[in-house]
């Protein structure tokens, strides 16, 4: 039969893997990754002192080791909160834990019980594996894989109904025994289960590190740095998806070619970090003002485009002047460095059989023709 120390140094084994693979995950920023490789070395730490029970302090075998051991489990739900942006401190988990080890003390040196100790530890653990399954539930972004998430509040759900019947069993007097290290079928069972903890913690961990990395990635991908609108890749993929809808549904799409009037001037005189504020100022009021549906997008240099879908052209027409008006009449406190800049657009609508790049190239048209005609307006090709 296995014994409670192989499972002890087994577990401390698998932590220590984990932990180097959260190190490789340092560098990325990710936050709760440090509480998350804290929380490994916790662990280890409290493991190795489990197991030294017989041959050292009980203040290090029974008191700093559940401590440690439940500190870590505190810090990988610190370490969630600080993932999903939740910048709060658990402090009355905090408090808990500052109770636990008054608890601890206690029971092992006032009046000394193994099963009390075990009831109050296993309470605790699993008071905080249940908080973590709530967070974990319904923590998740709407617009993120749901695997990582759910798996770790499975992995929580089931560890702490296991600490809930330890403390359970413990509580209530239903097994009898008189320390960790004793080789007993429940205490075996017990701890077999507990081995898990670290190592499936670990995993889901890094999956929803790796999760951040990728949606870190997507957003270079599909998201303009300097302005947030949407890429010159990101809104044609989106425009071939709308076109086809449309096309099913038969409502009509209208695009918008949008370019900022005479902007070379404004990186001449002003200098370049003008002309990205100016470039940033209006993704900015675009994005605001458009309603909700419409996608907006910047296709190079100055030159942004806007998807309006079921919307004619003579309607595209009305909402793009709408914004045109709004910015002229912007206080100049509103706008970058106080600069007054305007800006021209070309509209036209999605013809059946036709390709987006061909809508784009008449739109295009008619902002040269907006262009020509004096800038600072709108014109349907």
């Amino acid at each position: 039969m296995l014994n409670p120390l192989t499972i002890l140094l087994v577990t401390v084994l698998s932590g220590a893997m984990a932990m180097a693979v959260l190190g490789s995950l340092w560098r990325a920023a990710i936050p709760g990754v440090g509480c998350w490789i804290v929380a490994n070395v916790c662990a280890i730490v409290a493991l190795l002192a489990f197991a030294s029970q017989g041959h050292a302090s009980r203040w290090l075998t029974f008191v700093a080791a559940n401590g440690l051991l439940a500190l870590a489990l505190l810090l990988v739900l610190e370490g969630a909160l600080r993932f999903l942006g939740r910048n709060t401190r658990p402090w009355c988990a905090y408090a808990g834990l500052v109770a636990l080890l008054a608890a601890i003390g206690y029971w092992t040196f006032v009046a000394p019980n193994f099963n009390a100790r075990v009831t109050v530890v296993s309470a605790y653990h699993a008071v905080l594996y249940a908080e973590l399954f709530v967070l974990m539930m319904g923590g998740r972004p709407e617009h993120r894989p749901r695997y990582s998430y759910y798996f770790i509040a499975t992995v929580a759900l089931l560890l702490g109904a296991g600490h809930a019947s330890r403390g359970i069993l413990y509580g209530f007097g239903l097994i009898a025994q008189t320390d960790l290290m004793q080789v007993t079928p429940s205490n075996i069972v017990f701890l077999a289960v507990g081995v898990l903890a670290p190592p499936f913690l670990s995993i889901g961990v890094v999956m929803l590190a790796h999760d951040r990395l990728a949606e870190r990635l997507e957003r270079l991908a599909n998201v303009d740095d300097l302005t947030g609108a949407l890429s010159r890749r990101a809104f044609l993929q989106i425009g071939g998806a709308l076109l086809n809808a449309s096309l099913r549904s038969g409502s009509p799409v209208a695009l918008a070619i949008v370019d900022i009037d005479s902007f070379k001037s404004v990186n001449d005189t002003h200098g370049h970090a003008a002309g990205d504020e100016v470039l940033g100022h209006f993704s900015a009021f675009v994005a605001r003002e458009l309603r909700v549906g419409d996608v907006f997008g910047r296709l190079g240099g100055e030159e942004f485009g806007v998807l309006c879908p079921a919307t004619s052209v003579a309607e595209a027409v009305v909402l793009l002047e709408r914004l045109r008006a709004r910015l002229a009449a912007s206080a100049p406190g509103v706008l970058p460095r106080g600069l007054r800049y305007t800006f021209s657009v070309g509209v036209d609508q999605h013809r059946r059989g036709e390709s987006l790049e061909q809508l784009m190239s008449r739109a295009d048209r008619a902002l040269y023709a907006a262009k020509a005609a004096g800038r600072n307006r709108v014109m349907a090709a």
